[in-house]
């Protein structure tokens, strides 16, 4: 590692418990220093939990102000609409020497499914130019175009993104094909990996993204995909565990 610079390109979460400060929080955890840029607010309106994308000039001024530091890591989360990926992608295109994390967000209520699918096919290429993608199950089966509903049918997922162009991939299955365990597999493009943890019946809000920016980070600190990865599902299963004594017990609606 040649340095401790980290950069999350990841939205505002007016709950405060995902998006930018999941991402800051664990970077902070790991003694990196985080950089940000702001790829959209969020609140709540009359429609419900808003998405609201950032100016694509302002997020374009935001990248080049970015350019010439030397990032040692990139994690992206949320990218709103295909005018801020594409702008994002090519940021990522010119840092190909970093490991670079793509949380592929896709499952946004107030999108129709022509901007969902447009946004898909904008986040397929980023394939790639990152080091690991990790799509929760809704997200996979958006991205791969087929039904997920059992621990070989995340196999076949993890593969097909693999097949993609994704080096690595995580499919993050949580607690949708068991009531009493957390299930993701990682894939390396040869072995699929089957990571275990008890579901905590705490506040979870945030555990994406901080999985994600958790990966990125054990990855700048010289870890290798795997353990990066497994390192990261017990960071967050730690991270839950303990959530509730900060008094977050709130369950709000997330993307």
């Amino acid at each position: 590692m040649t340095n401790n610079y980290i950069l999350a390109i990841s939205g505002n979460d007016i709950f405060s418990g995902g998006g930018l400060y999941a991402d800051l929080a664990t970077y902070t955890t790991n003694k990196l220093h985080g950089f940000l840029a702001v790829t959209c607010l969020t609140a709540l309106t009359e429609k419900g939990f808003d998405v609201f994308a950032t100016d694509e000039t302002v997020f374009s001024h935001q990248l080049n102000s970015l350019k010439d530091v030397p990032f040692s890591g990139i994690k992206l989360g949320l990218l709103p609409n295909v005018t801020i990926a594409d702008l994002a992608l090519d940021f990522v295109k010119t840092h190909q020497e970093i490991p670079i994390v793509l949380d592929p967000v896709l499952v946004c209520k107030e999108k129709h499914d022509v901007e969902v699918s447009a946004l898909r096919d904008e986040l397929l290429k980023f394939f790639p130019y990152v080091t690991i993608i990790t799509p929760n199950l809704v997200e996979a089966e958006l991205l791969t175009q087929k039904s997920i509903k059992t621990l070989d049918d995340m196999k076949a997922a993890a593969k097909q993104l693999h097949q993609l162009g994704a080096k690595y991939v995580v499919v993050k299955g949580g607690n949708r094909l068991s009531q009493d365990k957390a299930i993701d597999v990682f894939y390396d493009g040869e072995d699929w990996t089957v990571l275990e943890s008890r579901v905590l019946d705490n506040n979870n809000i945030g555990a994406g993204c901080t999985f994600a920016s958790s990966i990125a980070s054990q990855l700048v600190l010289g870890h290798s995909p795997k353990e990066a990865v497994k390192l990261s599902k017990d960071f967050v299963y730690q991270a839950i565990r303990h959530s509730d004594q900060y008094g977050v017990k709130q369950n709000y609606e997330k993307n």
